[in-house]
C-alpha cells in the first residue's frame, strides 16, 4: 500500500515537540517553557535544536533575555494553532484529575475586585490541589481577549465585553450598587444631594463617565466626577475624609469588607434605578471538557458566586 505524503511527513516528524513550540511561542523563555512542561532546561533546548534542524530555520532569535520568534515560527503557529487546540481537547477528557494528588499549573485571570474576594479563597485553592501551581494575572476588559488568545489564562474572571470565539463564558453573580460616603458626611444620600455632591469613579477606561450618567441625563439630571482610579482598591483612602461620592458594586464591597478597609465608610441606597452588576467567568473553549479545569471552575462559582 502506498503511504500518504502527509503521513510519511509526520512520520519523521516527533509530535512530542509540538508542546514544546507551542510552549515557546507562549513564554518566550526556554527556561519558563521548560517549567511549563516539567521538563529541564537542558530537555528544552535539546528539542528546540531539534525543531530548528527539521524546519531549517532558527525559529527563535534571542533579544536580551526574550526570544522571538521568527517569519517561519509565526507561520507554523498559525498553521499549527487551532490543531493543537482540536488535539488538546479530544484528549482532555481522557485524563482523570484528583486535585489531592495531580501536580498541574492553573493560570487564571481576573479584575482588582475579584482579586480583593479571593483573598479568603486563596487557602482554600492550596488545601483542595496542594500540589497543584496557581498563576493570577491581572485582567480587566482590555487584557481579557489577550489573555485567553495568547493561552496566558485558561480562565478570567471580571468584566467581560469581548472575547475571541474559541471561548465560552458565564455570569458569575449578579449585584446591586451602594452609594460609599465617608461615615462623618452628610447621608443618607437622596437624588439632590447625589447630584450636588462631587464623585469619584472607578473608571479602568481612565474616562469620567459611566452607566450613572446615563440614568442620570434620562430624569434630567446630572452628577459632577472630580476623580477616576483605576480599581476599587484605592477607592477607601479616596473617600475617607472627603464629601466624594462613589457608585460600587456590592460585591466590591464585600470584598473590601472582609479585608478591613470600609471602616470609615458607609453605603446607602441608590437614589436611582441602577443596572445590575454583572461578573463572568470565561474560558478557553480548549480546556472546556478538561477535568482539572472543570473543577477548578466549579471552585470558583463555589467560592465566589453571589449566595
Amino acid at each position: 500500500m502506498q503511504r500518504r505524503p502527509d503521513e510519511v511527513g509526520l512520520r519523521q516528524f516527533d509530535l512530542n515537540l509540538l508542546p514544546v513550540f507551542a510552549a515557546l511561542m507562549r513564554e518566550r523563555s526556554v527556561t519558563r517553557a521548560g517549567e511549563s512542561l516539567f521538563l529541564s532546561q537542558p530537555a528544552t533546548s535539546s528539542a528546540l535544536g531539534r525543531l530548528r534542524a527539521f524546519f531549517h530555520d532558527e525559529l527563535f532569535i534571542r533579544n536580551g533575555r526574550v526570544l522571538e520568534p521568527t517569519p517561519r515560527a509565526e507561520a507554523l503557529m498559525e498553521q499549527l494553532g487551532p490543531a493543537l487546540t482540536g488535539m488538546a481537547g479530544a484528549v482532555a477528557g481522557a485524563i482523570p484529575f484528583d486535585p489531592a494528588t495531580d501536580i498541574r499549573t492553573f493560570r487564571i485571570g481576573m479584575s482588582a475586585d475579584i482579586g480583593m474576594a479571593m483573598v479568603p479563597v486563596v487557602p482554600l485553592l492550596r488545601e483542595a490541589a496542594p500540589h497543584c501551581q496557581f498563576i493570577i494575572r491581572t485582567a480587566n476588559y482590555r487584557n481579557i481577549p489577550h489573555l485567553l488568545a495568547s493561552r496566558e489564562a485558561n480562565t478570567v474572571l471580571g468584566l467581560v465585553t469581548d472575547l475571541p470565539a474559541a471561548s465560552k463564558q458565564r455570569v458569575l453573580r449578579r449585584d446591586g450598587w451602594r452609594v460609599v460616603r465617608d461615615r462623618d458626611s452628610p447621608g443618607p444620600v437622596d437624588l439632590d444631594s447625589y447630584c450636588e455632591r462631587p464623585h469619584l469613579l472607578v473608571t479602568p477606561r481612565g474616562d469620567l463617565t459611566g452607566f450613572a450618567d446615563e440614568a442620570l441625563a434620562r430624569l434630567g439630571r446630572r452628577r459632577h466626577v472630580v476623580m477616576g482610579v483605576p480599581d476599587f482598591g484605592l477607592m477607601p483612602a479616596a473617600l475617607s475624609g472627603s464629601d466624594m461620592l462613589c457608585l460600587v458594586p456590592e460585591g466590591a464591597l464585600e470584598a473590601m469588607a472582609a479585608l478591613g478597609t470600609l471602616s470609615r465608610l458607609v453605603a446607602d441606597p441608590p437614589p436611582f434605578p441602577c443596572p445590575e452588576a454583572m461578573t463572568h467567568m470565561a474560558w478557553r473553549l480548549a480546556v472546556d471538557q478538561d477535568p482539572s479545569e472543570i473543577w477548578l471552575r466549579g471552585k470558583l462559582v463555589e467560592w465566589l458566586a453571589r449566595r
